[in-house]
C-alpha cells in the first residue's frame, strides 16, 4: 500500500496526489496538519528517506524562521518541534512498503510507483 502525507494546501502535494490517483494503485491520504506523524512514525519515515530529520524540516516557514533558524538541536529536538509544528514537515511524502520519497520534483513519484 501506497501513503501520501498530503497537504491539500500546497501545489506540489495536490499534483502529487493527482499522479497517485492516475496511476490506478492502491493508496491512503493522511492529512497530517490534521493528523500528524507521531514521534515512531515520523522515525520510520525519516528512516525510509535515508535522511536526518532536520532535512524534513521546512526552512522556509515563519514558524521556524521566528522559533529554531540558527538552533543546533539533537535529532530527537527536531523531532518534537516536528510534532509540535507539524506545517514544518516538508510535503508530499509518499510512502511505499520500505522506501519513501518526497515527491519535490514531482519525478520522484516514479521512484515509488515504479
Amino acid at each position: 500500500m501506497i501513503t501520501i502525507y498530503h497537504n491539500n494546501r500546497c501545489t506540489k502535494s495536490r499534483c502529487a496526489l493527482e499522479e497517485l490517483q492516475k496511476s490506478g494503485k492502491d493508496f491512503e491520504v493522511v492529512y497530517y496538519l490534521e493528523t500528524p506523524p507521531d514521534k515512531t512514525a515520523l522515525k520510520e519515515i525519516i528512516a525510509k528517506l535515508g535522511i536526518k530529520p532536520l532535512e524534513l524540516i521546512r526552512k522556509g516557514e515563519k514558524v521556524f524562521a521566528e522559533n529554531y533558524k540558527g538552533k543546533n538541536l539533537s535529532d530527537d529536538e527536531w523531532l518534537d518541534v516536528m510534532i509540535a509544528h507539524p506545517i514544518l514537515i516538508e510535503r508530499p511524502i509518499i510512502i511505499s512498503e520500505n522506501k519513501a520519497v518526497i515527491a519535490r520534483p514531482m519525478e520522484k513519484i516514479r521512484e515509488i510507483l515504479s
